[in-house]
């Protein structure tokens, strides 16, 4: 199971300064200075998850080792400060080299190195309070995360489904993403065509803060029903429940123009094949009304609409019944296993 960190790095002048160089900014770890300290085989993982040569690097001094070597690739990272998660990451490669962190971060004198390192494989902003955090992972409000926390089990499951996090990793394991380094066999008249669908799948955004923002709100209204997330070779879906007609899958957007809700139409309809029961509804979530002409549109493809009405409260707009059960049967085909 993908673990959390939650990371101190925007509190002290020392721990910005790290940041400006290596987090807001990619580091050329193929060029001098940078070049050197890495093992081969250190230097070797590096270009095989970041093959353009350039990385956001973060580290972790000797005091965390017990921790650190817990955490993998695909982890999730929080960078806190200031009261806020003020960037979400993805782990890359992890491998402790005094020397590659003593380059990037050079010590102070007589100062401890920041021995252990990892790159990003994504990196975003982000404006999270602690106190939603602390509401996911079950801490008090004023929960201060003063030190580096590495979790794992159901309490990172609920601070990355609660956020919307979604890792290239877990696209990965999903058969969403085609892993890095992997070698695909195209027919000899397909070659000198360059496909760019699983970049584009591989660009899914990490985290959208309105999008999360939604969610959380609206599973706040929630009760009696188990809240998780579907993975699936169509890619993660922001809210999957059991409930009495069965499956209902949501997805959510952030706006309600007409692009938004072809993209949720698109995606519900491409996670429905995946679900592993019956699907009862397939439900779209927007922070304001639709405009009839998108309500429609959802309406005839039996997808139920839900939206914000006011702070804490939610509408649902069902899609007519028979529009909906001559839709189920679409629903419930399977996609066969690979």
């Amino acid at each position: 199971m993908t673990r959390l960190l939650v990371s101190p790095a925007f509190g002290g002048a020392e721990s910005r300064r790290h940041w400006k160089d290596t987090l807001d900014q990619p580091v050329p770890f193929t060029e001098p200075p940078y070049a050197g300290p890495p093992t081969d085989d250190q230097l070797d993982r590096l270009k095989e998850l970041h093959p353009e040569g350039r990385a956001r690097f973060w580290g972790a001094t000797s005091g965390h080792d017990g921790k650190m070597e817990q955490v993998s690739t695909g982890d999730v990272v929080l960078f806190t400060g200031k009261n806020h998660v003020r960037a979400i990451g993805e782990i890359g490669a992890i491998f402790r080299n005094g020397s590659f962190a003593d380059v990037m971060w050079p010590p102070k004198q007589g100062g401890e190195s920041w021995h252990t390192v990892y790159s990003l494989r994504q990196f975003g902003p982000a404006e999270i309070p602690y106190a939603t955090l602390s509401a996911l992972l079950g801490y008090k409000p004023n929960f201060q995360y003063p030190g580096q926390l590495v979790l794992s089990g159901e309490q990172a499951r609920a601070g990355i489904d609660g956020l919307l996090i979604t890792t290239r990793k877990a696209l990965e394991d999903a058969g969403a993403v085609t892993p890095p380094g992997t070698v695909r066999e195209l027919p000899v008249e397909r070659q000198h065509i360059r496909s760019t669908t699983v970049e584009r799948a591989a660009q899914q955004v990490l985290f959208n803060r309105d999008e999360s923002a939604l969610v959380i709100e609206f599973r706040g209204t929630l009760t009696d029903t188990t809240v998780k997330r579907l993975a699936s070779a169509a890619g993660i879906c922001d809210i999957f429940l059991n409930g009495p007609e069965g499956y209902e899958l949501i997805e959510a957007k952030s706006r309600v123009e007409r692009g938004y809700v072809r993209e949720a139409l698109a995606q519900l309809l491409d996670y429905a094949r995946y679900a592993p029961g019956v699907v009862g509804r397939l439900t779209a979530l927007f922070p304001q009304p639709l405009g009839p002409k998108e309500l429609h549109l959802l309406h005839h493809y039996g997808i139920d609409v839900i939206h914000r009405a006011a702070p804490g409260v939610f509408e649902r707009v069902p899609a007519p019944d028979r529009a909906r059960e001559q839709m189920r049967s679409m629903w419930e085909s399977r996609e066969p296993s690979p």
